[in-house]
């Protein structure tokens, strides 16, 4: 367990900063994304399911991507509709502080702001063990 790291952001649609620091009392499911992950393809839906199933009980789901031009996501994002906030990382300064490892990679931070759980790459059976990871700390 480690507090998760501040980032500067923005929220893809509206262009107005978001802060992780805000989001406390809330769990977090960040993912790191690119156009060019063909795990993200698979990942999108999980990521869409868990914030029409959790949102209302304090679940905020956040893409954060990384593709150098924002196109190459635009592109992605025509084929593979997301429900859940979408954010960019203009100085790319985010995924240093997290420690990205390579793509998708996933952060689950609890109510108290702190990184409960990591994981990296996305295959389908592997979204059961990750909505048990968000339900355990949205019920604490």
């Amino acid at each position: 367990i480690r507090p998760a790291p501040s980032c500067n952001l923005t929220d893809w649609s509206s262009g107005k900063p978001i802060e992780l620091n805000s989001l406390s009392g809330k769990v977090v499911y960040i993912d790191f994304w690119a156009s060019w992950c063909t795990s993200c393809v698979a990942s999108f839906p999980f990521l869409n399911q868990l914030k029409h199933d959790f949102s209302e009980r304090g679940l905020v789901v956040l893409g954060i991507n990384l593709d150098e031009q924002q196109t190459d996501a635009t592109r992605f994002l025509m084929k593979n509709p997301v429900e859940f906030t979408l954010a960019a990382n203009p100085n790319m300064q985010c995924p240093k502080v997290f420690g990205v490892p390579g793509m998708p990679a996933a952060y689950v931070i609890d109510r108290k702001g702190n990184i409960r759980h990591e994981h990296l790459g996305f295959k389908p059976g592997q979204g059961q063990a990750l909505r048990s990871v968000v339900e355990q700390l949205l019920n604490e």
